[in-house]
C-alpha cells in the first residue's frame, strides 16, 4: 500500500519510514467529553472516612466463657479455637442490642394481670441494654399505684418521679436530671415511684407525658414500668408516650388469654402499629413440662405481633429483693439478651405515631 508520500508503505515500516497521525475528530471529541461529563463521580471523600472500622485490621476476639475461654486464657493467647455456634449466635444478638437509636426510643411494658412480673422484666432489659450499649437507658417507674421498680436496685437518691415532676422547670441539664436517678452498676438509671396512695391517685395521662417529654431530651432509651391494666389514667399515658410495648404474660392459659387481649384491645382502639410492633413474654417458664402447650402459646403470639420469647423460671428472682444480673443463670441472661435483640430489631423502623 501507498505512503503519505507517495512510497510503498510496508506493514512493519522501517526507521526511515514516515508513520501517519491521524488527525482528531471534532465529533469525536465532543462525544467523549459528553461521556467524560456523564461519568458519575466518586463520593466526596472527608476527614469522616478514617474510622476504625474502615481503617484498622480486625483483630479475632477472644472467646467469652467456656472450655475455649479457658484454653486461650491457658495459653496466654497463642491458642484459639474457633467460636462456637452458641457463641457466634450471641455476637449476633449483642450487635442486634447496639442498634443505633436516632433521637429517643420509648418502651413500655405492659399486663393486663398482675404477678407476671412486669417490672422485673422492664427492670431487667434496662440492664441488658445499658450494659452492652454506650448511649444513655433509663427506666421510670409509671405506676401510680405503689410501684416497686425502685426497690429492685440500690438506691441511690431518695427522690421520686412526683418530685422530678414538680421540679421539672428547672431541670435544663442532665446533670440536674442525675440527681433523681439511681444508676446500677450496668450503668441503667432508675426513677422511682412515691408509694404514697394520694400521690398516686395526682398521677395521671398528662403527667406520664411530661415526664417521658423531659427525660426523652436527655436519654436514647426509655423503659416504662407500668400498672396492671391498660385502662388507667397513667397507663393512656404511657401508650400515649410509647414507641413499642412490651405485653408480659405467664405461661398459664389464663396469664396468656390475658395477653392476647391486650393485643385485642389495642388493635380495637386505633393502636394497631403498637400492636403489629409489640413483644410477647412468656415468664418465668419452668424446665418441667406441664399441662399447658407453650409452643401453641407462643405460636398464637408470634403469628400477632413482632415475636415471643420465654423467660426461663430463676430462683434469683423469685426473692423480690435487689436483682443483681451477674447472679442470674446462664440461661435467664441468654434469654434477656435474646429479648432486648427482639425490642432493638425495631429501631431502625419508624416509630408508631404518638397521640
Amino acid at each position: 500500500m501507498s505512503g503519505v508520500d507517495g512510497r510503498p508503505q510496508r506493514l512493519w515500516p522501517e526507521e526511515e519510514d514516515v508513520v501517519p497521525i491521524l488527525a482528531p475528530r471534532r465529533d469525536r471529541l465532543a462525544s467523549e467529553s459528553a461521556t467524560e461529563r456523564r461519568r458519575p463521580r466518586p463520593p466526596r471523600l472527608t476527614a469522616a472516612d478514617f474510622t476504625p472500622e474502615r481503617i484498622l485490621r480486625p483483630s479475632a476476639q477472644p472467646p467469652a466463657h467456656g472450655w475455649r475461654r479457658t484454653l486461650y486464657a491457658f495459653s496466654g493467647g497463642v491458642v484459639a479455637i474457633a467460636p462456637s455456634a452458641a457463641e457466634l449466635r450471641r455476637r449476633e444478638l449483642v450487635a442486634q442490642v447496639k442498634t443505633p437509636i436516632v433521637g429517643c426510643r420509648t418502651v413500655a411494658f405492659v399486663s393486663r394481670k398482675g404477678g407476671v412480673g412486669k417490672t422485673t422484666t422492664c427492670l431487667l432489659v434496662g440492664h441488658t441494654f445499658a450494659a452492652h450499649r454506650g448511649d444513655r437507658v433509663i427506666a421510670l417507674d409509671a405506676n401510680p399505684d405503689a410501684g416497686t421498680l425502685g426497690h429492685r436496685l440500690r438506691r441511690e437518691t431518695t427522690e421520686t418521679l412526683p418530685r422530678l415532676l414538680r421540679d421539672r422547670q428547672a431541670l435544663r441539664r442532665y446533670a440536674d436530671i442525675r440527681a433523681y436517678t439511681s444508676q446500677a452498676p450496668s450503668r441503667l438509671e432508675v426513677v422511682a415511684g412515691d408509694e404514697r396512695s394520694e400521690i398516686g391517685e395526682a398521677l395521671g395521662r398528662t403527667d406520664v407525658g411530661r415526664a417521658v417529654a423531659l427525660l426523652e431530651r436527655h436519654f436514647n432509651l426509655l423503659c416504662l414500668d407500668t400498672a396492671a391494666g391498660v385502662l388507667g389514667s397513667a397507663n393512656q399515658g404511657v401508650l400515649g408516650a410509647a414507641d413499642q410495648i412490651v405485653v408480659v404474660s405467664g405461661g398459664s392459659l389464663d396469664t396468656a388469654r390475658a395477653a392476647s387481649a391486650t393485643l385485642d384491645w389495642l388493635e380495637d382502639h386505633g393502636r394497631e402499629e403498637l400492636a403489629a410492633s409489640a413483644v410477647v413474654v412468656l415468664n418465668g417458664i419452668r424446665s418441667e413440662g406441664g399441662a399447658v402447650d407453650l409452643d401453641r402459646i407462643e405460636e398464637h403470639f408470634a403469628s400477632r405481633c413482632r415475636a415471643c420469647i420465654r423467660i426461663p423460671w430463676d430462683r434469683h428472682l423469685d426473692t423480690g429483693a435487689e436483682v443483681a444480673p451477674e447472679q442470674l443463670r446462664p440461661e435467664t441472661r441468654e434469654a434477656y439478651l435474646e429479648l432486648a435483640a427482639a425490642i432493638a430489631r425495631s429501631f431502625t423502623e419508624p416509630a408508631a405515631r404518638r397521640s
